[in-house]
């Protein structure tokens, strides 16, 4: 078997993953008219996917550890084609939270086998930039859910709507049983036991370096997960004011900004490994700066901003791929499945956090002054929960890198701030430059 094709199932696994985590997001507004629930409970159906998603990642990742990635990301897809039928066939709110747990149990199998694979197939040092490739090519499924899911969703309504993405499960189980080999040869570095794996486990969650994985990709990740999967749409659609086709493209633009930016930072992390986390920070910077621009422009943002916003949200995505580079970097390839299952806990234990709070500050606002539940200005306060989780998540991310740097020290590596580095060199760069004689 080619790493090509191994390469192209595991992408076409991840990409209907993608596509069927994010359905909810697009069908926020037709969820809320269906179950005619508030935000805090409708929020409960993306609370409670992610939460399922979140809790089984480290299980998941010992399972991989345990029993190859095929086997399963293969359960995975079954499992979501279940729950998106569940989700189909739902009129109460409690049916359909089910089948939005068997579509995040499903999810949670799929992205840290597909890594498992990767590192299997390819060598390490093209590791970084094929997982930002993989990572960008799942994230086309959020493109599926926003154009023609959603226009399926209006056109044929609820039911055919979410058969339909259910089918694509069935396919996509289909791909992974022909295209996917768990390692060249066919037997991948694997725990003899669970209790080896687990054992691994705890040594990995030990290693800082881990750690230091796990909040880059709590606070990369979250913003766009939150605004993709959930609260984007009805942000878009009922508080800004834009149509669905508008609403619809920005999501889009949001995916296509990590399709561009994703192998620039997947080579910037190859070449550059001791500067990972001075990107995660300028990533973290740069959404912070355009939130508040958002949140604090006086009325409706302007479009041009909404774009930078998603383009921001965008680059976050491939960005928190960089936690699973220091999962790699400081893990045995036999217990890679349980670290990266840890990392990838981080960003979505953020996301379904803010996910929730953000219901609960909409329905609060809307009790006590009877405003819209989704207006623009209930929106601009509820927003206000990430600088508080994010904000949490940068403290505890530049702890954990003052210790990992700490313990390069004693091996005999310096890692200085980055402004002293730029200056060295420049002045270096001064120094090498031809003396010219005054005329």
């Amino acid at each position: 078997m080619k790493p090509t094709l191994v390469f192209a199932g595991a992408g076409v696994a991840y990409l209907c993953a993608v596509l069927q985590r994010s359905t909810l997001g697009v069908a926020g507004v037709a969820a809320a008219d269906r179950f005619a629930t508030s935000a805090a409970a409708l929020s409960t159906l993306g609370v409670v996917q992610l939460l399922v998603y979140a809790a089984l990642q480290v299980p998941v990742g010992v399972l991989v550890d345990r029993f190859g990635p095929k086997a399963v990301i293969a359960v995975g897809a079954a499992l979501m084609a279940v729950g998106q039928v569940v989700v189909a066939f739902s009129d109460v709110l409690p049916a359909a939270v089910l089948g939005r747990m068997l579509v995040g149990a499903g999810d949670a199998t799929t992205f840290v086998a597909a890594l498992r694979l990767v590192n299997a197939w390819f060598p390490a040092r093209r590791v970084p930039v094929m997982s930002q490739w993989l990572g960008n090519l799942g994230q086309l499924g959020q493109v599926l859910s926003a154009i023609p899911f959603a226009a399926l969703l209006g056109l044929a309504g609820w039911t055919p709507a979410f058969l339909a993405v259910a089918g694509v499960s069935g396919v996509s189980l289909v791909v992974v049983l022909l295209l996917l080999v768990d390692a060249p040869g066919g037997a991948p570095a694997r725990s003899a036991d669970l209790r080896t794996a687990l054992g691994a486990l705890r040594r990995s969650i030990a290693t800082r370096g881990t750690r230091l994985g796990f909040w880059a990709h709590f606070v990369t990740q979250s913003s766009g997960v939150v605004f993709a999967l959930l609260w984007g749409y009805p942000f878009l659609v009922s508080a800004v004011g834009l149509p669905r086709e508008g609403a619809s493209a920005l999501l889009t633009v949001q995916v296509l900004a990590g399709l561009v930016v994703g192998p620039v930072l997947g080579g910037l992390t190859s070449r550059f490994p001791l500067r990972r986390s001075d990107l995660v920070l300028l990533i973290v910077g740069l959404l912070g700066v355009v939130w508040t621009l958002v949140l604090l422009w006086p009325g409706t943002p302007p479009v041009a901003l909404l774009v930078a916003l998603v383009v921001a949200m965008g680059i976050g995505g491939p960005g928190s791929q960089i936690g699973f580079d220091y999962a790699r970097t400081y893990n045995a390839p036999a217990s890679l499945g349980g670290a990266s299952g840890f990392v990838n806990v981080g960003g979505f234990t953020a996301s379904f956090s803010m996910m929730f709070l953000i219901g609960v500050l909409l329905d609060a606002q809307h009790d006590a002054t009877g405003a819209p539940l989704y207006s623009l200005g209930a929106f601009k306060v509820a927003l206000c929960v990430q600088y508080l989780v994010v904000g949490g998540g940068t403290v505890a991310f530049l702890l954990t890198r003052r210790n990992a740097r700490r313990d390069l020290r004693l091996q005999g590596v310096h890692v200085g701030p980055l402004r002293e580095v730029l200056r060295a060199r420049a002045a270096a760069r001064r120094s090498r430059a031809p003396h010219r004689p005054a005329p």
